[in-house]
């Protein structure tokens, strides 16, 4: 879905953020980036309760 990702370059990344920041302020980013972080930090809770209502175990097996 993002393969696109790979392609990008540092060079490629620093102007990505200089015009998001042109474009919506240094705030705005901040306020962003905290958001995303914390509702990635909820959707990782959610995982974690609902496996462990359903009581499957998470942990991966271990290669003997």
């Amino acid at each position: 879905m993002f393969n696109f990702l790979n392609n990008i370059g540092p060079t490629e990344l620093i102007i990505l953020v200089i015009i998001l920041v042109v474009f919506f302020g240094g705030k705005a980013i901040t306020i962003l980036a905290k958001t995303s972080g914390e509702t990635i930090k909820e959707i990782k809770n959610i995982k974690k309760e609902f496996t462990q209502a359903l009581g499957v175990d998470d942990k991966k097996p271990d290669k003997n």
